[in-house]
């Protein structure tokens, strides 16, 4: 009878394996919860074709947009841990939405298995060209004089570039106003149109109205200077400590992902983001190529989860 529990046991785990090596034979869906043309969905369409050329299979994209994000990020903690459901997403879901809303479908710290952060991007505080602040001292001063006087635009509450400009001014000492939109269109047209006085944003987002002489970059907020905007000081630079902020796209599975469908994943997605086509092509978008192994990633999640929620609760910052 041992013996025979042995062989079952033994056989149970060739299955195993031998289910495991076969992945993938059936489609892979990378879940973006935004929906399409967004930084976001552009990482999911790059990687695809690569991870389908280095893993064989097919690899498809699903947008399932909506509750910034949550709704994309619960149906990826609910589906099996297979390695067929996979989630593509900005860091809303993963640090910042679990503290703005009252309650999401998921557990951020232990519902998935974190297998790499793709990319990264700083924001740039940016102001019309015709605004008369022409440096980060100036708008620093002119809010000390005039508190909660200048507009700071970002695409919601809570987003990236809220959340910078609130961390801008508890660092600085200063206030302004903030007024949320419904996305990052509206904040570019009004943006430009001199309806409001600065923003926070995404250097992807700006590059183009920078580089075309309509917005002008007063900081940038990584530690170090951008190649892409090499005259743009950083806040760091500028004497303004732990303000550096950057948005970040990342690739997570529902928590239980076998370890070597993990390993085949996060070495596809380092080969796909490595591609020299594919590098070049967001290094021109303003992304910095992370590559992060999954140790990597699930220490710096729980990190950025830490400090938004610290930051959110601080500013006492609301959802609506």
């Amino acid at each position: 009878m041992r013996k025979r529990h042995l062989l079952w046991a033994v056989l149970a785990s060739v299955f195993v394996m031998g289910a495991a090596h076969a992945w993938p034979d059936k489609p892979v869906t990378l879940v973006v919860p935004f929906p399409p043309g967004g930084a976001t969905d552009l990482i999911a369409r790059t990687l695809a074709p690569k991870l389908q050329d280095k893993l064989g299979g097919t690899f498809i994209t699903d947008n399932k947009a909506g509750a910034t994000g949550t709704i994309g990020a619960g149906f990826v903690a609910r589906a099996p841990a297979d390695g067929y459901t996979l989630l593509v997403s900005s860091l809303g879901p993963y640090v910042i939405a679990p503290h703005l809303l009252a309650k999401v479908p998921y557990d951020a710290l232990k519902d998935f298995d974190y297998i790499s952060i793709a990319v990264q991007a700083p924001n740039v505080l940016v102001v019309p060209a015709s605004s008369a602040h022409k440096t980060m001292a100036e708008v620093i001063a002119f809010q000390k004089a005039n508190p909660n006087k200048m507009t700071f635009a970002s695409s919601g509450n809570g987003s990236s570039d809220h959340l910078t400009a609130e961390l801008f001014w508890l660092q600085t000492g200063t206030t302004g106003i903030h007024v949320p939109y419904k996305g990052g269109g509206p904040v570019m047209s009004d943006l430009l149109g001199g309806q409001v006085d600065a923003s926070f944003m995404n250097i992807n987002t700006a590059l183009p109205q920078i580089l075309a002489g309509k917005l002008r970059p007063l900081s940038i907020t990584s530690a170090k200077r951008s190649p892409l905007l090499p005259n743009v000081p950083s806040l760091e630079e500028l004497g303004i400590k732990d303000a550096n902020v950057s948005s970040w796209q990342a690739i997570a599975a529902p928590r239980g992902l076998p370890p070597d469908i993990k390993a085949k994943l996060h070495a596809a997605i380092v080969a796909g983001l490595n591609d020299p086509q594919v590098k070049t092509k967001l290094l021109e978008l303003g992304f910095e190529i992370v590559a992060s192994t999954p140790e990597q990633f699930t220490a710096y999640q729980a990190a950025e989860f830490a400090r938004w929620k610290k930051l959110i609760q601080t500013r006492n910052i609301k959802a609506d």
